[in-house]
């Protein structure tokens, strides 16, 4: 089977570091697949919130996740940092990609390079809906 690929952006507008904790880790003694996909939502939860945005109310319309592609490139194990940048591109009618490098701060070792796709949603109407001009303000190219 083909691996998957992730085209990476080169301009990343935000950054965070999240700590390695004993739950992260699997019986591989590293830090599980599972487990990342929740410091991804941390990550992003802290990306989001630096722009003055709460996940689930964003002007009034809901972030939902889309997709979720992954590619790791090393372990990561119990006590170790990790740094998350992130940015957002691939705009289109009803959402975006946001990006993940992660690299490990002790040793500089790049860990994982991600991408969630995006989605708005509006719960009244139950039903995709385009972006907040805020949120597309904020992170659309010019």
């Amino acid at each position: 089977m083909a691996r998957s690929k992730i085209k990476m952006i080169e301009d990343f507008i935000f950054e965070t570091e999240l700590a390695i904790r004993f739950t992260d880790i699997n019986y591989g003694n590293h830090v599980g697949d599972d487990a990342f996909v929740s410091l991804i939502h941390e990550a992003r939860v802290r990306f989001l919130k630096k722009f003055g945005f709460a996940k689930p109310d964003i002007a009034g319309k809901a972030l939902v996740i889309s997709d979720l592609a992954v590619s790791y490139k090393s372990q990561s194990f119990y006590g170790d940092k990790l740094k998350f940048e992130m940015g957002a591109d691939n705009f289109y009618k009803y959402g975006c990609d946001i990006f993940y490098r992660v690299t490990n701060t002790k040793n500089g070792n790049l860990v994982l390079l991600a991408k969630t796709g995006i989605v708005f949603f509006d719960f009244t109407e139950n039903k995709v809906t385009t972006p907040p001009e805020t949120f597309s303000s904020q992170f659309s190219p010019a």
